[in-house]
């Protein structure tokens, strides 16, 4: 469960599982001129960073994790029949999010097969939604990814 109003720089917030039990800490750096967000385990371990790409040509963010870039999440210019946003893996694999990304409605796939689900609709409060990864995915990096998609839509709406 992630709450939107999180994602201000310089709130801290948990993202807790099913059951309510706290397992990301999202805390926002107020002082970062990259607008960096940091997401730790409960031990208070980073398990990766997001920041927003300075020189890009469309609203770009990055996931970091041990200090390397691990994904570039980037808003496509250019797509008439859905939403998309493409994850730039450092491995050299590509991921897309599609469906309606604004309202919180989409899948992070790889090929077509879903590897995290992103929905409002399981919620009853406003502002948050949910993340469902598949069994034996990186929740990190997918959380991550989940998140920048969130900062790059609000981004765009202000």
């Amino acid at each position: 469960m992630v709450r939107q109003k999180m994602f201000s720089i310089g709130d801290d917030f948990w993202i807790t599982d099913e059951q309510g039990n706290r397992v990301f800490l999202v805390d926002g750096k107020a002082l970062s001129l990259r607008n960096t967000l940091e997401i730790k385990d409960t031990t208070g371990t980073v398990v990766a960073s997001v920041h927003k790409k300075l020189l890009a040509m469309r609203d770009t963010m990055e996931v970091e994790r041990d200090g390397q870039v691990i994904a570039t999440v980037r808003r496509e210019m250019f797509s008439p029949l859905h939403h998309r946003c493409s994850i730039d893996l450092a491995s050299g694999g590509e991921l897309e999010a599609v469906g309606n990304l604004t309202g919180r409605e989409y899948d992070i796939q790889d090929g077509g097969h879903t590897l995290a689900r992103v929905s409002r609709s399981w919620f009853q409060m406003r502002d948050t939604y949910g993340v469902d990864v598949a069994p034996g995915e990186d929740d990190a990096m997918l959380l991550a990814a989940a998140v920048c998609l969130d900062r790059i839509h609000e981004d765009e709406r202000r």
